[in-house]
């Protein structure tokens, strides 16, 4: 990947041998490395056994989890937060591992719509529940540094499984707790 970066570093009329950027194609490539790691890890060792037989049956948020990803567009970053909330169903997942699970997915080359659905649908596999609910709030540096520039625009993507998508009272809910 480092000699890539080095023709990228000469084809924008960069000398990628002076001193500034003679690490620069290492640098560059081992960020992009660990800023796509969820290619290379494993959803079984994220969650480690972490799923616990529970009787709570009330809704589960966790609200205001950082995320950043990489637009798979212009491979610029967005960043924003995760909300995710959940209805058990007998089991409830450890706390760290919503935080790994959005990683999981947020640490790959995407687009949010996306990445919304598969942190939906990977907790609701992982935990049987009820129903989950996601909705990620982020800024996109494709649409900020580049094209329109609009240093304020916010996307939002909500997607809702199970009782938050059929039950209006779970969603209103988790649509609350979220906002509070």
């Amino acid at each position: 990947m480092e000699q890539y970066y080095s023709k990228i570093l000469q084809e924008l009329g960069e000398d990628p041998t002076r001193e500034g950027l003679k690490d620069t194609p290492q640098r560059a490539a081992n960020a992009m490395r660990y800023l796509t790691k969820g290619y290379g890890e494993s959803l079984d060792d994220i969650i480690n056994g972490a799923l616990f037989d529970s009787e709570m049956s009330e809704m589960v948020v966790v609200k205001d989890i950082e995320m950043y990803s990489m637009c798979e567009h212009h491979l610029l970053p967005f960043l924003g937060k995760c909300h995710v909330g959940y209805i058990p169903n007998g089991k409830v997942i450890g706390l760290s591992k919503l935080a790994r699970i959005i990683d999981f997915y947020a640490r790959r080359l995407q687009i949010q719509e996306r990445l919304t659905g598969e942190i939906a649908h990977c907790i609701e596999s992982i935990t049987l529940a009820r129903g989950v609910g996601v909705v990620i709030e982020a800024s996109h540096l494709c649409m900020m540094m580049r094209g329109v520039e609009k240093q304020n625009a916010m996307m939002t993507t909500s997607v809702m499984l199970g009782d938050m998508r059929n039950n209006p009272s779970s969603r209103s809910e988790f649509l609350h707790l979220i906002k509070s």
